[in-house]
């Protein structure tokens, strides 16, 4: 009878942690006012432009420092702010600040909240011109402008407060197993959702600021062979697969070019 008692009273508990773990959720459901997109976000602008500010020094560490080119910083500073300045990004609350790093074996460009935003010398140095340079940006600005950080910050807390509920409630391994693997697979589906609505996005920002948008397809050319023949399977990852992404760009180059 005790442990029937127990067994209850731990189901109880679980069931509370995932109900108030989706109340929590959905409470901070809202519109994005820039993209349309309805989401799930706890954190002000004023508190992922903080967090954006506090990462910024170890972020930049991590890939070896900015890169020591005043020059070349310069062009990625102008390109980034001629795209914010010419696009619905000018009208966000978050400071726009482009990051240009030292690491030249790493091929990445990434966004965090608020509006610093970096690329490093690895990719910088492959694209082919300033239209490909405006397309990474472009997709960056994307993010911010989407906040894409602060809905997966509160996707994961949804997801980690479920997981607790089971883990609590069934006391099963396998069951928090499964509820691990189901949580992982529903995080990598939004995360490819947001790169395409940020290559969406950045494609509009390019034809407002006057970029050749097409240029953004280059940019997808240099990734794909960037990751070679043994890249990660679409369904795995996190990043949709540069064919797609392609499909999806040539739609949106259709939808915004006049």
């Amino acid at each position: 009878m005790r442990r029937r008692g127990g067994l209850k009273i731990r189901l109880l508990i679980g069931a509370a942690i995932i109900l108030y773990s989706l109340f929590k959720y959905y409470a901070n459901s809202e519109t994005n006012q820039y993209t349309g997109t309805k989401q799930s976000i706890s954190l002000t602008p004023k508190d992922e432009i903080a967090i954006g500010l506090r990462s910024l020094p170890s972020m930049a560490q991590q890939y070896g420092g900015l890169y020591p080119s005043q020059e070349a910083q310069d062009l990625v500073d102008k390109v980034g702010n001629t795209l914010v300045n010419s696009s619905v990004a000018r009208n966000t609350p978050y400071r726009y600040d482009f990051h240009l790093l030292r690491d030249p074996k790493t091929i990445n460009a990434f966004a965090l909240p608020g509006g610093q935003i970096f690329i490093t010398y690895a990719l910088f140095s492959r694209l082919e011109n300033e239209d490909q340079l405006a397309g990474v940006l472009g997709h960056e600005i994307g993010h911010v402008v989407g906040r894409h950080s602060a809905a997966r910050m509160a996707k994961q807390g949804l997801t980690q407060g479920i997981l607790s509920g089971i883990m609590i409630g069934g006391g099963d391994g396998g069951a928090g197993q499964m509820a691990a693997m189901i949580a992982n697979a529903v995080n990598m589906k939004y995360g490819r959702n947001d790169e395409l609505e940020s290559d969406d996005l950045g494609v509009k920002f390019m034809i407002d600021a006057g970029y050749e948008p097409e240029q953004m397809i280059g940019v997808m050319q240099i990734l794909k062979a960037a990751a070679g023949p043994n890249r990660t399977p679409e369904f795995q990852s996190t990043h949709p697969d540069p064919e797609n992404r392609i499909q999806k760009i040539k739609e949106a180059i259709k939808k915004y070019k006049k």
